[in-house]
């Protein structure tokens, strides 16, 4: 059996009301048609009979006075009727007042009253005849308004039946459906719709029981996957050797690892589910944790042995939404303890290396006075070379020292209001014979009002002229190297070393303040590479900043900020 699609019903249930009142209009247009006909046939018929039979009366009562006229008039109207006999009996008496008539015209006066008697014969058959055809119209229009009223109120009762119930036969699974989808949005998937129509609506609800049904397979499903993954993950968490901290957007603690309840000093019960505020304010650990500072090792005691930990702070995302975050305390204290030892190493041997070459460089100096003895040329310029050197092995074990005491955080800065020209002519000065040598040019520019800066003069000095050596290192001869000294005017003094070498690949841009880089490709790969490294702790020590500008083939522009003092 063929299944009515939902369209098709409509499209019957609308042509059923049309049919309705096609069926009430063809009826009474037939009705007041067969009314129409029979008043018609009374006009055309009967009435124009009865008018002709009136006409010729009215000349036979005037037969004797105007005869001529008379006669014209009783002529024409019968005539008239003799192509008008439409009723039964009204023939005979036409006929009869034909012949009559004749006999009349021929002096027969007498055929009068039997002429006029004729006329009232068929005036009386046309008389009964509209009053018959008058009764059937009436008989007639009785039955169209009977039969018009059955059928319209039985069209009135089906369209009240159809208007009724065809909206809720529309409606009805619509909002059972939009309560259901409620229900989904929920989550109570054991919602199920029940349509006994086997139309589009039936479809819906057997595809809607289906969805439904999948999605509580899933929520059970998932719900004891979810129960599994969340068991690994606690399993994972707890067997991480680094303290691992997790809570959500809210600041409400999710989870803590073994180790982090260890050096926390608290229980999971105490923990965990807990705000982080709240819990903070009765350990002073998971306080410290908690604030936002600058990153750095954080020592803690444990089991009254010093520890040492990296504080890390990893955000974590879902669907591009962040949705809490971890903190995680990394143990460096192995790494610390060897970083330590690799400190007081090196230390050692550049202070042990340090004596011997100072007494070797002021060995060379006895040499090259001529009261030790004339050398030759081949002589003095061996002991340049040496002198050379020497003088370079000096450089590398002070910057080893310097490096050994930025890490062992034993930097003793004497930090007073200083002059930036002190800084500058020292550093000017200090380089001057390497500038002459390479025939390069250095360029001042200070700025136009006195001013002080709040540093201290050596070290900023030493960092000044390890920028201008690199920058006169890699200038070609002939060029300038642009020293600039200016106010940034947010509160520090801004010293700049530009050069117009060959400049800095962006890819080592980032790494050229790190310890031991060395740019590769230089044309120096003798230094040690600390030089920046230690100017960097230097800088920042005394609160200031410092970075690189470059851009290959145009050279680079190194610099650093000093905050301006305050008196």
């Amino acid at each position: 059996m063929t299944r009515l699609r939902l369209k098709s019903k409509i499209t019957i249930g609308v042509l059923f009301l049309f049919i309705m009142l096609l069926l009430v209009s063809v009826l009474g247009y037939y009705y007041i048609d067969r009314v129409n006909r029979v008043s018609r046939a009374i006009l055309e018929d009967n009435y124009e009979s009865v008018e002709y039979t009136r006409n010729m009366l009215r000349a036979m009562d005037t037969w004797g006075l105007v005869p001529f006229t008379s006669e014209q008039e009783f002529e024409a109207n019968l005539k008239k009727q003799e192509v008008n006999i439409t009723e039964p009996g009204e023939g005979i008496p036409t006929q009869s007042v034909r012949k009559r008539y004749e006999l009349l015209r021929k002096g027969d006066s007498s055929q009068i009253p039997a002429i006029k008697k004729d006329l009232y014969t068929v005036m009386e058959v046309n008389m009964k005849a509209i009053v018959n055809k008058n009764e059937a119209a009436m008989d007639t229009a009785d039955k169209a308004l009977l039969y018009i009223a059955i059928i319209s109120g039985i069209c009135f009762l089906l369209g009240i039946t159809f208007v009724y119930n065809f909206p809720g036969y529309i409606a009805n699974p619509i909002r059972e459906l939009t309560e259901g989808i409620r229900g989904i949005a929920e989550k109570k998937y054991e919602q199920r719709l029940y349509f006994k129509s086997d139309d589009e609506f039936g479809e819906l609800a057997a595809a809607f029981n289906t969805m439904a049904q999948k999605l509580d397979e899933y929520e059970h499903s998932n719900l004891a996957r979810i129960m599994f993954e969340k068991q690994r993950a606690e399993a994972v968490i707890s067997s991480l050797k680094d303290a691992t901290i997790g809570l959500d957007n809210s600041g409400t603690i999710l989870f803590a690892n073994t180790e982090a309840l260890q050096l926390l000093n608290v229980s999971d019960k105490e923990l965990v589910g807990q705000p982080a505020p709240e819990a903070a304010k009765r350990n002073d650990l998971l306080k410290f944790l908690m604030e936002k500072g600058p990153g750095g090792p954080v020592k803690i005691v444990v089991n009254n042995r010093e520890s040492f930990f990296m504080r890390e702070t990893v955000d974590i995302f879902h669907e591009k939404e962040k949705i809490g975050y971890v903190i995680i305390l990394k143990n460096i204290t192995t790494f610390k303890e060897q970083d330590l030892a690799k400190s007081h190493f090196i230390a050692t041997i550049s202070h042990e290396l340090k004596t011997p070459l100072a007494a070797t460089d002021f060995s060379l100096k006895l040499l090259d006075d001529e009261r030790t003895g004339p050398l030759v040329a081949e002589q003095k310029e061996l002991l340049e070379s040496i002198r050379n050197d020497n003088r370079r092995m000096i450089r590398m074990v002070s910057e080893l020292l310097d490096f050994s005491r930025v890490e062992s955080g034993n930097i003793q800065l004497q930090i007073q209001p200083v002059e930036p020209q002190q800084i500058v002519q020292y550093a000017l000065d200090t380089v001057s014979k390497q500038a002459a040598g390479r025939q390069v040019n250095v360029r001042t520019t200070l700025p136009p009002d006195p001013v002080q800066i709040n540093a201290d003069a050596e070290k900023s000095a030493w960092v000044l002229v390890n920028l201008l050596t690199n920058a006169i290192r890699y200038s070609s001869p002939g060029s300038d190297v642009e020293l600039d000294v200016l106010s940034t005017g947010t509160g520090a003094l801004h010293f700049s070393v530009r050069d117009h070498g060959k400049g800095i690949d962006p890819a080592f841009r980032n790494k050229i303040f790190e310890r031991f880089f060395q740019v590769p490709d230089s044309d120096d790969t003798k230094g040690s590479g600390l030089g920046l490294a230690i100017a960097k702790e230097f800088i920042e020590a005394q609160g200031g900043s410092i970075g690189v500008e470059s851009e290959p083939g145009k050279g680079s522009r190194f610099w650093f900020a000093l905050p301006l003092y305050k008196a």
